[in-house]
């Protein structure tokens, strides 16, 4: 019986794509949907292996920097600089009034600012730079006199 019916598949088959007056068009569109199933497997295969390999390409960076290197202390003028940055960053800080120096990782804030608060703000800012071991705030408000270094 199954025997039979493979039979009868078959010759259906052949019946419906050697059909002359549709069978040629059947062929084609047969053909192209073939072609079209195993160009999407293809890039479907091309893509999993792309995501692969930037997985492994990950892991292996991960491994390879897993602990930060230390960065070498930078020249004074550098840190100055930096240091600048991160405390000139806010709008509100008076750029033209406030005179920042470095030297041998010490930072030296000089100047005068309009609110006390913002005195140790620019101090704490100074000390998160990376590089900064140590500062001195001469900062001072109008109408005090400004502290001295010792």
């Amino acid at each position: 019986m199954r025997k039979l019916i493979g039979l009868i598949g078959i010759g259906a088959a052949l019946t419906y794509f050697f059909d002359p007056q549709q069978g040629r068009r059947r062929r084609a569109m047969a053909r192209d949907k073939v072609a079209t199933f195993f160009r999407s497997r293809a890039r479907e295969g091309e893509r999993l292996a792309g995501s692969a390999s930037a997985t492994c390409t990950l892991l292996k960076q991960k491994a390879t920097h897993m602990k930060e290197e230390p960065k070498p202390q930078p020249d004074d003028v550098t840190l100055a600089r930096k240091v600048e940055t991160e405390i000139f960053r806010d709008t509100e800080v008076p750029k033209g009034q406030i005179n920042v120096n470095a030297e041998n990782g010490k930072v030296v804030l000089r100047g005068e600012v309009s609110q006390p608060e913002l005195i140790k703000d620019l101090e704490e800012r100074a000390r998160s730079v990376q590089g900064v071991q140590e500062v001195e705030n001469l900062l001072h408000t109008p109408g005090t006199e400004a502290p001295t270094s010792a």
